[in-house]
This record gives structure tokens, sequence and C-alpha cells, in this order.
């Protein structure tokens, strides 16, 4: 497998708490990578730094593409220091006005959060169009002369909406306002709004978080599907330990916002360190 992101050495501090401390780590292509560690270990920290959401002060998060590994740190602008090189001051103007989490979701990066943030007051298959605005906001002024372009457009963001509530299970609920859904369907559909971005990289935090063990095990099967069917690749956070030692390749745990273990869950599962970090033993 090919690495398809890197962490280097990435820092964020707020006033005098240290979030993120040199976190280095990779996320292997076609894989499901794991991070877990104790209520507030940095993790979801950690998630916003890689989805756009927080700018870390230190590092690099390089995402692989076809050319050269792109650095989404800056593609959320930076400080303009007067001795830095001159095109590097002008991109960081430039990321400052208009860079953000959109050019984070366009370079192939989706995300799903802790609460859930659907827009309960439209229907199940509104939430799934309004995920691929990008595809229709090319085409606003043939929308509004209704052109051919528009119509094959819109057509196309409805195929692949249905295409996806046909995947969850909630084809018979389009037309359903999405708070009337269960808490667990509330769940994969905003798995589903997110992989109608297409993306290349899935961040899905605390997923199982309020899921009966019927409604776990259904997450379980979604995800590994989306790795070996859709071939994309899954970074989870989820504090469920029998969900993460069947679902992962490969688990990152954090504490005290460093990275204290990695490797496969049977490498982490006997590791002192991790065992002091969840259950305050000692590593010896």
């Amino acid at each position: 497998m090919s690495t398809l992101l890197d962490l280097n050495s990435v820092s964020l501090q707020f006033g005098g708490i240290i979030a993120l401390n040199r976190v280095s780590l990779s996320v292997e292509e076609g894989s499901i990578t794991a991070i877990i560690g104790p209520n507030g270990a940095g993790k979801t920290t950690l998630f916003n730094c890689i989805t756009g959401f927080y700018r870390a002060q230190d590092g690099q998060i390089l995402l692989s593409t076809k050319h050269k590994p792109l650095d989404l740190v800056q593609l959320l602008g930076g400080k303009f220091r007067l001795f830095d090189a001159p095109w590097s001051n002008i991109k960081k103007v430039f990321y400052g006005f208009f860079g953000g989490t959109h050019l984070v979701a366009r370079a192939g990066i989706a995300r799903t959060f802790q609460n859930i943030r659907l827009f309960s007051e439209m229907t199940v298959v509104e939430n799934l169009l309004v995920a691929q605005h990008r595809h229709l906001n090319r085409n606003v002024l043939a929308g509004f002369l209704n052109l051919p372009g528009y119509r094959k457009a819109e057509a196309k963001a409805l195929e692949c909406a249905f295409f996806w509530l046909d995947i969850i299970g909630l084809s018979d609920l389009a037309n359903q306002p999405a708070a009337a859904l269960s808490y667990g369907n509330q769940r994969r559909l905003e798995i589903a709004r997110a992989m109608c971005t297409e993306p290349r990289l899935i961040c899905l935090d605390e997923p199982a978080a309020g899921l009966n063990p019927n409604e776990t095990d259904q997450l379980s099967l979604l995800v590994k599907r989306l790795r070996d069917e859709f071939k994309v690749t899954v970074l989870v956070i989820e504090h469920d330990m029998s969900l993460v030692m069947s679902i992962s390749d490969h688990i990152v745990v954090l504490n005290y916002g460093e990275v204290i273990a990695k490797g496969s869950p049977k490498e982490v599962q006997a590791n002192p360190k991790v065992l002091a970090a969840y259950l305050g033993s000692d590593e010896d």
C-alpha cells in the first residue's frame, strides 16, 4: 500500500494547553485506521486539523496527489512573516482570504461529527443533494436559465443521492424529514452525505456513539464496504473497542496530545503504555 495521508510533527496549542504535541502518523491508502485514546487525548482536535476546521500551528499534513503531496495546512493560510520568501507570503495571504475547509473537501477529504449535523428540516434526499453543491454551483447561470447542462448535473446529483440511499437502506425514506429518522439511521445518513462528495479519505468521528449492538454491527459492515468495495480510505475515532479491533487495519493511540503507540490491533492491545493510559496502571 502507498501512503495517502502523512502527518509530520503536527502541533496545536490553545493558550497554555497543548492539544497536540508533535503528532506524526501515516494513513495507508485503502486501509481503515483507527485513532483511539482516553477522553481529552486530542483525537477530535487532530481530526479538526486534518479536515481544516483548525489550522495546525506547526508541522505538515500531507495528502498524496497525482503530482506532489499537498500540504493541507497551507490551504488555510498563515501568518505573514517579513523575512519569508515573497512567494510563500503571497500564498499565505491568498489562502488566508480564499482558503478553508472547502479546499480540503475539494482535495478529497470528507468527515462526519461526534454530534450529528444533518439539516433536520430537509428531507433525507435533500441532505444528500446539499452535499453535492460544489458540482451544482458551477451551473448557477445554467440553472437560472434552465439549460440542459444544469438539468444534466441535477439528474446526476439525484442519481448519486439515491445510489447512497440504497447502499444504507434508506431509499424508502427519501422524502421523510431527516429529523424523523431513528438515531442509527441518522448516523448512516451522515456517512452517506459525506460519501456524496466522492472522497478519497473519509474521517468518521465516533460513528458508533449512541448505537445499539445491532446498529453497531451494521455500521461495521458499512465501514468495511467503504474500504473493500468503494476503495475509500477510512480514518475513524471510536471508543467502542470491540468495533475498533474488528474493523481496523492499523491503530494509533493518543494520550495528552501525543502518540503513545501505533500498530496492528493485536500489537496495540498488548502495549503496556496503552493499558496504562486506559486503566491508569503502571507500565511495568
